[in-house]
């Protein structure tokens, strides 16, 4: 789409459904909040159609405009149209074939999850056959600081206001729960250096969790892989063994979230 709107004259012919669509796509692929003026960059269509699209799409909800008041990012309608594009019956069939792989090969609960605003939504998941388990249904919104797979998605912001804006409150699940942007931050680099993170007990007593990120087509974080375990059958330490695994299957995943 970027090559299409290079030039200047083509610009001016492209439709304004399409030019709406241009943004939108754009304002998802960067994975941030933009700017007009970022967006502008990418995409060369006239300053003040980008600013009267985006008060439009900000309006119709597909948009929203972040707390600086100057940037925008998917909005409530946008991230709508994501979740039902991807829980189509044919990207589902095959995502639940590697899920359901997956989780035989490790034992335990797997999960596909994606950024839901404040929140990480449980995209698709297959559970364990083990009788003891958590549960976490499908369409389950949880917390960005305390969840392996939240953690994993803060990690991706290089703008630490920008995670520190997105986790506030920051609610005490469990005495492990992160409860300061200090140490979240030093948490996410930590997470940035190796790659994957984890959840030692933070959202729930008794459960672990280790997340790695699925990445979309410009290799920005398009969704999480997760799985999760009471702690009483898998040590923290052991679940970090199948991180090696976990990324494999990410990468044949990137194909049906992208």
């Amino acid at each position: 789409m970027e090559g299409d709107l290079s030039d200047d004259n083509r610009s001016q012919n492209i439709p304004t459904i399409f030019r709406a669509l241009a943004i939108l796509e754009e304002a998802a692929r960067l994975g941030e909040p933009a700017t007009p003026t970022d967006l502008n960059a990418r995409l060369s269509l006239p300053k003040p159609t980008i600013h009267r699209l985006c008060a439009t799409l900000e309006s119709a909800g597909y948009l929203t405009r972040d707390l600086d008041g100057r940037r925008y990012s998917p909005g409530a309608r946008l991230r709508g149209l994501a979740v039902g594009v991807l829980s189509s019956s044919g990207l589902q069939a095959e995502r639940r074939a590697l899920l359901a792989k997956l989780s035989a090969q490790i034992g335990e609960t797997c999960n596909l999850s994606i950024p839901d605003g404040d929140a990480m939504l449980y995209l698709d998941r297959v559970e364990t056959k083990w009788p003891l388990r958590i549960q976490l249904p499908i369409g389950s919104r949880v917390p960005l600081h305390c969840t392996a797979s939240g953690k994993m998605f803060l990690s991706t912001f290089q703008d630490a206001q920008r995670v520190v804006r997105l986790v506030e409150p920051m609610e005490k699940r469990t005495p492990q729960s992160i409860a300061n942007p200090e140490d979240l931050l030093i948490e996410l680099a930590k997470i940035r250096d190796r790659g994957f993170s984890t959840d030692a007990e933070e959202l729930i007593e008794g459960m672990i969790a280790v997340a790695v990120p699925v990445p979309g087509p410009s290799g920005s974080l398009a969704a999480t892989l997760s799985f999760h375990a009471p702690s009483q059958r898998l040590s923290l330490q052991e679940a970090c063994g199948y991180v090696p695994l976990l990324k494999t299957t990410a990468d044949q995943m990137s194909m049906l979230v992208s």
